[in-house]
């Protein structure tokens, strides 16, 4: 697919206090095209519920992206004080463009945007400043990248070790488990139920996506002995 072929559609999210006394709106680029990494997935809002809900705790904290594709986490961890930098892999320069695009869009022109590819020890990596949250939206959707993925969430909390992920999955699969790669990895995780973050609803942030799809939010941090 090329630049000239893609067809873009804007979509507005709206998160809000149980109160409605404060929102953020935030514009996100769609590529209408099967590739998925540039589409908005129901993980993705459910992880920018949790974001929202949790920005007192992001105030000048520095925020990693994975897999951001079209980044609605990220934005919404920016708009919300957060010193955030957008990855996604390095052989994905139509991803990686598209998380520019969402920043323009939203007025973020100073988001750094990297290309990191799971799994790999690369420069961008290991030039990364202290993180001190990773957020990772359906990274764990291909079995064949769950340790790709953990390893490069291994490499940062070992060098940040107050680091977390917060991530989202969806359950595709009554086998689907991450237990034995995270103790491979000296990692940890807890469940958050989403109706700790408003988030098991229906209509979240005026989508209809989460729906009736079932979204798992987890935490994971390094594993202390």
């Amino acid at each position: 697919m090329n630049e000239s072929s893609q067809t873009l559609v804007e979509k507005s999210f709206t998160f809000e206090d149980c109160g409605g006394s404060q929102s953020l709106t935030v514009s996100i680029p769609e590529v209408l095209d099967p590739q998925y990494g540039m589409y908005v997935w129901p993980c993705a809002v459910v992880l920018s519920q949790y974001v929202w809900m949790a920005r007192s705790e992001l105030q000048h904290k520095t925020v990693l992206e994975l897999g951001a594709g079209v980044s609605l986490p990220g934005v919404v961890a920016a708009k919300c004080g957060a010193r955030v930098i957008l990855s996604d892999s390095a052989e994905l320069p139509l991803c990686l463009r598209n998380c520019r695009r969402s920043c323009d869009v939203n007025h973020l022109p100073n988001v750094p945007v990297i290309g990191l590819t799971w799994g790999q020890v690369s420069p961008e990596l290991l030039s990364l400043p202290p993180v001190d949250v990773i957020l990772g939206s359906d990274v764990f959707y291909e079995p064949e990248d769950f340790e790709d993925v953990l390893v490069t969430v291994s490499f940062i909390v070992r060098r940040n070790p107050h680091a977390q992920l917060w991530t989202t999955y969806q359950e595709r699969s009554a086998d689907w488990s991450i237990d034995a790669l995270l103790h491979k990895w000296d990692l940890k995780c807890i469940n958050v139920p989403l109706e700790t973050f408003d988030a098991n609803k229906n209509h979240l942030a005026g989508s209809t996506l989460p729906g009736n799809h079932t979204v798992q939010m987890m935490i994971i941090t390094r594993q202390v002995f």
